[in-house]
């Protein structure tokens, strides 16, 4: 009897449950036909491993394959280039209509509808797979939109790598060309500070000690006899003063100019032991021992008989050649006194220039190694950017171009208009129950018993008249001709002439999840 009940029931609220199935199966039908097609096709691209051996020749591009399309994929997507291409290929009709849409919005749906995917290349055994796809409302569209992002995507590929390559092998070549600047400087310095100090550098210091031990033991050498001489002198005087004469030596005594000469002869000897034929010192005594010969042989013309025609005495003529001598040695001591002292103050100077020069030694030695180790670096950079150069790295390759869709993807209109007889059905049912559960009125004998306490002997069914169900048919029929009718006109007029229902529902799903 229940079930009875519920059906009798479920007979008397038909009209409405019919009312929301048709009204479920309206909309759903409507947004079946009207709904725009939306067309799908997509491009597969490779990302390639390096075609030469990197034990043999080395790219400079060290980027891996998901951060380098990352970086792509983030370049291609930005606003300019989405407003360029939308623009370019009249994805929202001609350039005057797409100025007139809000470009943010342009953004936004063109990065709705373009798809990239990367699949593979996790393990480092799987070849990296680039999806690129776009939907599109024309089959054309969304070919011609995905082929120019392959083209993009390929640019740019072949845009980082020879950049890199190239920004590379620009920043190496001018570190060579600093470095070279830097060791030409350091070299500049190293030379004008061996030629200013060529007679004080370490290499030198030991020739030096030796020379100063010479000069000084030449020295002490013409001390000793300079203080013969002195002695000889003294003699010679005394002899003259007690006797009042002189004898003249056996022999013929030199004069001073071959005792000066036989001097620098003897110096030069010295000197040519320890230095070389071209040093500046022997030079200036071979010069000064070629004179001193030259004038000798124009004195000896004059004859043996030149000192008795001046009217000498023997004592004049020893003292004069005493003197003489002694002046010689004078001047020897002398010269050899400054180059002591020459000698001694480069000595002394040595440890400095030491310090100065090993700074600089040491600076110019770095700055030789940094420059070799660019140079090495630029060649490596020139090798890497000739393999980028001729695509012999790392690079993204086309596996299959997109081509123009047959059939559009979506939308699945089946499986819409179904949802909407689905959606139809359990509004209705779920309105048949909601009015049924606020419905308290008395319906069954059972229900006088319950909620009044009485029994009653029988029960007459509410009788309606032919009008009243006339008109209630007719209500049923109208409801049902606007809910079929009116529903889908109203749709289509949204579609025609306001907006897209694509969009509307996108719009309105929106705006919920927001709230």
């Amino acid at each position: 009897m229940a079930i009875k009940f519920y059906l009798s029931l479920f007979v008397r609220r038909l009209p409405y449950f019919l009312l929301l199935l048709a009204l479920g199966a309206a909309i759903g039908g409507a947004l079946a036909t009207l709904l725009p097609p939306v067309y799908q096709t997509q491009a597969r691209l490779l990302v390639e491993s390096e075609q030469i051996p990197g034990n043999l020749a080395a790219s400079t591009v060290q980027i891996g394959a998901g951060e380098k399309l990352e970086i792509i994929q983030q370049r291609i997507l930005t606003r300019n280039n989405l407003i360029d291409m939308a623009n370019r290929l009249f994805i929202y009709g001609d350039v005057s209509a797409a100025r007139r849409q809000n470009p943010d919005e342009i953004v936004a749906d063109m990065r709705k509808r373009i798809d990239i995917r990367v699949t593979g290349g996790r393990s480092g055994t799987q070849a990296t797979i680039v999806s690129v796809s776009f939907r599109a409302p024309q089959a054309q569209m969304s070919a011609t939109v995905v082929n120019e992002l392959v083209t993009l995507i390929l640019r740019e590929d072949v845009a980082m790598r020879t950049g890199s390559s190239g920004q590379t092998l620009d920043f190496f070549t001018q570190d060579v060309q600093r470095l070279d600047q830097e060791l030409s400087r350091i070299g500049g310095q190293l030379l004008a500070f061996k030629t200013q100090n060529q007679t004080a550098l370490p290499d030198s210091l030991d020739f030096r000690r030796r020379q100063q031990a010479l000069e000084q033991d030449r020295i002490v050498q013409l001390d000793r006899d300079r203080a013969l001489l002195n002695e000889r002198r003294t003699r010679l005087v005394t002899l003259y003063e007690t006797t009042g004469r002189v004898e003249l030596a056996s022999g013929r005594q030199l004069t001073a100019e071959e005792r000066q000469l036989q001097t620098l002869q003897d110096e030069l000897g010295g000197l040519m032991a320890v230095l070389s034929p071209t040093n500046p010192r022997v030079t200036i005594l071979q010069g000064q021992i070629a004179a001193l010969e030259t004038r000798i042989t124009m004195q000896a013309g004059a004859g043996a008989g030149a000192d008795d025609a001046a009217g000498l005495t023997a004592y004049e003529i020893q003292l004069a050649d005493l003197d003489g001598q002694i002046a010689a040695i004078d001047d020897q001591k002398a010269r050899s006194d400054t180059r002591l002292a020459e000698l001694q103050t480069s000595i002394d100077a040595t440890p400095r220039n030491a310090i100065a020069l090993d700074s600089l030694e040491r600076d110019y030695t770095n700055v030789r190694e940094q420059y070799n180790q660019a140079v090495a670096n630029r060649a490596r950079a020139e090798t890497g950017d000739l393999i980028e150069s001729l695509s012999k790295g790392g690079r993204i390759s086309v596996l299959e171009q997109a081509v123009v869709p047959r059939a559009p993807a979506s939308p699945n209109r089946p499986l819409i208009a179904a949802a909407g007889v689905g959606g139809g059905f359990a509004l209705g049912l779920a309105l048949v129950v909601m009015l049924e559960m606020l419905n308290t009125a008395i319906r069954r004998p059972v229900d006088l018993t319950a909620k009044l306490g009485i029994s009653p002997f029988a029960t007459l069914p509410y009788m309606r008249t032919r009008i009243e169900i006339r008109h209630r048919r007719t209500m049923i029929a109208v409801a049902l001709v606007a809910v079929a009718v009116c529903i889908p006109a109203g749709l289509w007029a949204v579609q025609t002439y306001v907006m897209p229902l694509d969009l509307l529902l996108e719009q309105i799903l929106r705006r919920l999840t927001l709230a």
